[in-house]
Formats: structure tokens, sequence, C-alpha cells
């Protein structure tokens, strides 16, 4: 009785202190008010879908406390980015007239601005991930919202998993599902026939241009989408149309490129500011703030969701995003810059028309939009379930087979995980002893600090290798050759030129070699190309595509990034001179630990097989040639046009004996 009493007297507290809701009257989600904090109020979970624009992000919180929730927990309310947590947070409270960290706090990595008495609570969805390990029922909530679940993250499907696991225990729990583009049947059937509002209505029109790239040139890189969208600001600026300008690219290089561009402009009265994850919360801010100057915003799709930046009038949208995606003859996941789905470009188009007439200026063309897929497939679909297993292992959500997602993967691509894994010494069997049995599989030492990486597991595997091996700058090279097309070209009408342009980068030790020899040519020391002019001028000469060499150049600086985030990157390297003599075995010997070895006489035999803790050659290789082939395939542009090959390397007994305890 005295916890019951106790609970009473809390909810009773809170009940006094709910703050004055108020809403804007204007917005047209308003118009399904009533509607909506029913449906809280009698369903345990809810779906909305509206146009962006319609004030679902902002309201929904409040109308979630108007329908009585929040006294008995926090309203928690997931975002895919901070940038949006930290703003959204900033928007409500603003309209409920108080200070950030009353009523409304965020969290997101590293900071936790949620006061001991608020109501709502503004976090990224991989807060409440991890929360999520810490209190199973997340009992320290009575409603959640995963707000701009379109995007269909693995955060977000993991999510979605562990709240339909715990709905059947928590009879009070609200969960309120939303999003502008959103597939409602396939959630409302997740969730055992969710009730659906739709909310209709946006504040303010856009008009659509078109004005595509012309796709010969593009290829060439006689014309890139950052010149193209520069190209379409300097004519904004020339016709005098007022607003502000947002631009959307793929990377932070083509970002920062554009930046560079436009303050070689020297417009007057133009604040350029870039926009993408992994600036501090106050550069990001600097795009809220009103400075006077006509602003042009160069972002990243984290100004796609869940964001208004005032007084945005024109969208620049390219079109392109970095989008993960497995490539299952490699058996390696990439992420490679691709068109987005039409839903993604509305959201897109949804920046602007806020707070004016808009303007949505696509640098492609409509006919290109209207073949792309409506939704972006779901990352769980086009992951490596290798990378995916090894992360619900480390978060602790059980077997894959058995947790709930909302688009299940097939057996067959489980299977294939699970095998990987056990190539890599990532995984092995639970003891059969173990009582209550969650998954048949543990982490071994090696899989928990491969979890430790968002890299591919195989990419992974030889940069732990890598970093034992002195030899991790150049392992990031190779990894993000092998996430692209093969760069070199080689024209019917012109393949003896072609050749001969190879021939600079040919290593016959090494193919992998040859590609460590292009890249240093490219981008080495004393070498490196600055400027987009002179990539080009290279590519052309030597018979390169331009669009895969800026690719490579764009994956290896993110997983640079991403090591040195980790502090993982070695502060210095040993002597020139040992460098040079022991870098080959170092880096063979690091590949071919995320690597199998098959046969140089039938590409259908498996020489190797493997168990979890040694890959044991076959004694049959000894004897065989001195070269083999490496099975870490790409594909490449020589006739026929997608054939996969395989890199050739020399057998060397000396340094190849060592690989037989690699894996």
């Amino acid at each position: 009785m005295t916890g019951s009493k106790t609970r009473l007297k809390t909810k009773e507290e809170r009940r006094r202190r709910v703050p004055r809701i108020v809403y804007p009257p204007a917005l047209p989600i308003m118009a399904m008010r009533d509607e909506i904090v029913a449906a809280i109020r009698r369903h345990p979970v809810v779906i909305i879908t509206g146009y962006t624009g319609s004030g679902k992000t902002t309201q929904i919180p409040k109308m979630c406390l108007e329908a009585g929730r929040g006294l008995n927990g926090l309203i928690g309310c997931t975002q895919p980015r901070r940038i949006a947590a930290t703003t959204v947070a900033r928007r409500i409270a603003e309209e409920l007239g108080e200070e950030l960290g009353r009523s409304v706090g965020y969290k997101i990595r590293f900071d936790d601005k949620t006061p001991r008495d608020a109501f709502f609570k503004i976090m990224t969805d991989g807060i409440l991930l991890m929360e999520a390990q810490r209190d199973p029922a997340l009992r320290c909530y009575d409603t959640i919202i995963v707000d701009e679940a379109h995007e269909r993250s693995l955060n977000i499907d993991f999510m979605l998993g562990i709240l339909k696991t715990i709905l059947p225990r928590r009879p009070d729990l609200r969960v309120v599902i939303t999003s502008a583009t959103i597939d409602t049947q396939k959630f409302a059937q997740a969730f055992g026939g969710a009730p659906i509002i739709e909310v209709s209505g946006r504040l303010y029109p856009v008009e659509i241009r078109y004005r595509p790239l012309d796709s010969d040139f593009e290829e060439k890189g006689e014309i890139t989408p950052v010149e193209a969208a520069v190209r379409t600001i300097d004519e904004l600026l020339a016709a005098r149309e007022p607003g502000d300008v947002l631009v959307f690219m793929p990377t932070e290089r083509d970002i920062r490129e554009t930046c560079e561009l436009l303050a070689g402009r020297a417009f007057e009265g133009v604040e350029i500011l870039p926009l993408f994850s992994r600036l501090t919360t106050g550069q990001q801010q600097r795009v809220f703030l009103a400075t006077g100057q006509r602003k042009i915003v160069v972002a990243t799709n984290v100004a796609e969701t869940s964001i208004t930046i005032p007084g945005i009038r024109f969208v620049i949208d390219t079109g392109l995003a970095r989008i993960s995606q497995y490539n299952p003859r490699s058996r390696t996941t990439g992420l490679p810059v691709r068109g987005i789905s039409r839903s993604s470009a509305e959201q897109r188009k949804g920046r602007c028309g806020r707070v004016q007439n808009g303007i949505c200026i696509r640098l492609y063309s409509e006919e290109d939009y209207l073949g792309r897929p409506l939704y972006t497939p779901p990352e769980i679909l086009r992951s490596n379930l290798a990378g995916v297993i090894l992360r619900m292992l480390a978060l602790g959500l059980g077997n894959i087979e058995t947790f709930p997602f909302i688009d299940r993967p097939a057996a067959k691509s489980i299977r294939d995980g699970l095998e990987i894994l056990q190539q890599l010494d990532a995984i092995e069997p639970e003891p059969k002893d173990q009582e209550r049995l969650i998954h048949p599989w543990r982490l071994t030492e090696r899989g928990h600090f491969m979890a430790r990486l968002p890299l591919d597991p195989r990419i992974s595997r030889m940069i732990i290798e890598a970093r034992k091996e002195g030899c991790l700058p150049e392992i990031a090279i190779i990894a993000a050759a092998l996430s692209i097309q093969d760069p070199r070209e080689r024209p019917a009408e012109k393949g003896a030129q072609a050749d001969q342009a190879h021939a600079l980068f040919k290593d016959p030790a090494s193919d992998f070699s040859a590609l460590l020899a292009l890249w240093q040519r490219c981008h080495g020391r004393g070498t490196s190309l600055k400027t987009l002019s002179q990539l080009k001028r290279f590519c052309r000469d030597h018979f390169l595509s331009f669009r895969r060499m800026r690719e490579w150049r764009d994956i290896r600086d993110q997983i640079l990034t991403i090591l040195a985030e980790k502090k993982l990157l070695p502060a210095g390297q040993g002597p020139p001179g040992q460098r040079a003599t022991d870098l080959y075995a170092a880096l063979h010997r690091s590949i071919l630990s995320g690597t199998s070895i098959v046969s140089p006489h039938s590409w259908a035999a498996n020489i190797s097989s493997f168990a979890p803790t040694a890959m044991i050659v076959s004694p049959r290789i000894a004897s065989a040639p001195s070269r083999i082939m490496v099975s870490l395939s790409f594909k490449v542009t020589i006739v026929p046009p997608e054939t996969s090959i395989s890199a050739v390397i020399n057998w060397k007994p000396p340094w190849c004996d060592v690989v037989q305890a690699i894996a």
C-alpha cells in the first residue's frame, strides 16, 4: 500500500505542475487535434501520418499531455539525429512559454538536459535503445513517440521490435508512431491493427522546378552536382529572388567544396553555412540564428527531417545521399552515394514552404523522380546481416531469428551472416548448460572490439589486424577501394591507351599493392590533387572514373574519421626503410584476415575450411603455383560489364605461414 500511495501522491503532484498547453492555431494538424487526443487515450498504439510542415513533430507531444499522459512517467520522443532532438526540444519549450530544462528536456550523446521533474524528454533513437538495455520495460516512460519512423534505420527497427515485446507487459504504455512518408498499412498490421490518422494540408505551397544534369557530362566529370548547385545559386542571386537557400549534398566533402566555391564568389550580404552531423552542436545551431544576412545552408540529409530552418524559401536538391548498401557478391557493406527515394525527395521539398511560398529545384529530371522507389528500403534489408547480428549481440537484443522486426530478414541471409562471423572469429557458441539461453551465440573478445566499429565486419577484422601490423592508413585505403566499383576504365576504342596509362600503377606482386600505388599517385604526399579541376584532369589523362575516384576518397576519409573518433589511429609510423620492407607482408596479412582463399584452378572450390578459432589452409596449396587468388571481389568496367574479378597476390610462405593463425 505504501508504494501505491507514493505513486498516487507523485501522480497528483505532477498533475498540479502540468504546464499550460498552447497550440499554434494555424497549423494543419490542429484540425485533427480532438481525434488524435481521443485515439491516444483509447489505443495502446496510434500511427499518425501527414505532410511535412503540418506540425506533427512539435504538437503531438503536447497532445499526449492533453490526453492525460506524462503523469505516470515521461513522454519520450525519439528523433533520428541529435540536431533534430535539440531543436525540437527548444521549440516545444518555447511554445509552452518556458525555458528549456523545466518541463521539456533533451538527451543526446554526451549531453543530458533532462530535469528530474520534466514531462517531455526528446532524444535520439540511439539513446532510447541504450536505455532499454538498462531498463528493459522502459518504466520511466508512460508514452513513447517514435518520430520520423519512415527512415527505418536499424536503431528505429530495433526500437520498434523492443516496443512490440514490451506492450503486452505494459498495458499502461502508449506508443505513437509518426512520419510524413510512411507505409501506414505495414505499420498498422505490425502492431495488431493500430488506428491510422492522416493529417492533410500544409502552410504554404511549394513550386517544383526540374533542372537535370547531363548524365554523360556527369559521368566524365565535366559537370558535378556541386558545380550544378553553385550555378543554380548564381542564377537565383542574379535574379534577385529573396529568401534563404538550403542545398542538399550527399557528403561532407561535397559540402566543403560547395562552400569554398560559394565563398569564392564573394557575394555581398550572404552568409554560407555548412550543416552535417559531425559538426559541434554550437556550429549546427548557427543555421537557426538570425543575422540580418541572407543564408545559404549546405547540408547532408541531417536537414531532411524534423528541423525547420527559419527563412528557407529555396531548396536545391541534388537527389543524392550516402546510403548503406550490402554487396552480396563481395559480401561487404559500403556507403555509396545513391539516388534518394521519392519519399526522401518529398521530405527535402518540405523544408521550404514553412514560413512562405517555397521553390524546390531538383537537379534531376521528373522522369528520374517518378522512376525512383517510393520508400527507401529498410536498413535491415540492405545490410550485411553479419553486422546486424554483431550489433544485436552487443546490445543484448536476443536471437535475430525470433526478434519481431517489421520486415523479417530471409533465413538464408541470417545463416550467411552467422557463417561470416564464425569465419572472422567474432562469435562462438554459448555453453550448452547455460540457463535461459537467449541466443545460441555470444561475442568473442575480438567480436566485442569489432562491434565498436560501425563498419562492415570484414573491414573491422582487417583493421584489427592492421593495428597489430602497423599498416592502418594503408588498409583504410584498400578497404575503401573494396567498397566501390573499380575506378579504372578501359574504353573498347582506346584499350591500348588505357592499358598504357594503367601500367603506371601496376605492381606484379599484388593487385592490392597496385591499388595503393594508384592512390599514392593521386593523393600521396607531394602529389595530392587539391582541386576538382586537378582531379578531373588526372582522371581523364589516366582513364579513371572521376566519380568513383571521388567516392573512393570520401569512403577512405569516412573510415579514418570513425577510427579517429574511436581513438584507434596510430600516433606515428615506424622508420621509412623498415616500413618499406615490411609493408607488403603486413598489408596482405591484414587483408587475408578478413577474407577466405579460393583455388587458382577452380573458382567453385573452397580450399579453406573454417573453424571458430583457426583458418586451416589445405596442404594441397603448398605445392600449387606461386600465385593464389583472394576472394575479395569488386565490380569493374572491363568488358563484359559487371564482371567480378579477384585480386592476385604472390604466395610467400614466410608471411603466409603466419596467415594460417590469423583467422
